[in-house]
């Protein structure tokens, strides 16, 4: 099934059906605030010249998540997001869901503001799980 697309609202409820929320942006995206109980894999780094892709993104995934886990992907406006599930797609995961407009707003596919997961007023913490953050998951 290729990815879908969903604008937050309709993202969250997957969370009660077993979905898992990937949030793929930076160690300190996530740390100032990020949807509840959400996993961090970056999928890129900040480095001197910009964004550049954290080349062991997808095999984090596959260490902590199976092929057929269902993943809602999301990023701070939609971009970092779907390059992730790309590259999740390409190596075989069929369970994606993109978020549209990513944790804080952004562009839907048709070129319209979208809100993003906070502005929505959908459940947010400054308080990760020791156990879902990239520092205990890139090891």
């Amino acid at each position: 099934m290729p990815t879908q697309r969903l604008a937050p609202r309709s993202a969250h409820p997957l969370l009660a059906q077993g979905w898992v929320y990937l949030d793929v942006r930076t160690v300190e995206e996530f740390t100032a605030c990020h949807p509840e109980g959400a996993w961090n894999i970056p999928a890129f780094f900040r480095g001197p010249m910009g964004m550049a892709p954290n080349p062991g993104f997808v095999a984090a995934v596959a260490k902590h998540f199976g092929m057929d886990a269902k993943l809602v992907v999301g990023c701070a406006a939609g971009g970092r997001s779907a390059k992730a599930c790309a590259a999740l797609e390409a190596a075989g995961w069929t369970n994606l869901v993109d978020v549209a407009g990513g944790f804080g707003g952004g562009m839907g596919t048709d070129g319209e503001p979208v809100e993003g997961w906070q502005a929505c007023g959908l459940p947010c913490s400054t308080k990760p799980e020791l156990e879902r953050t990239w520092e205990r998951l890139k090891s």
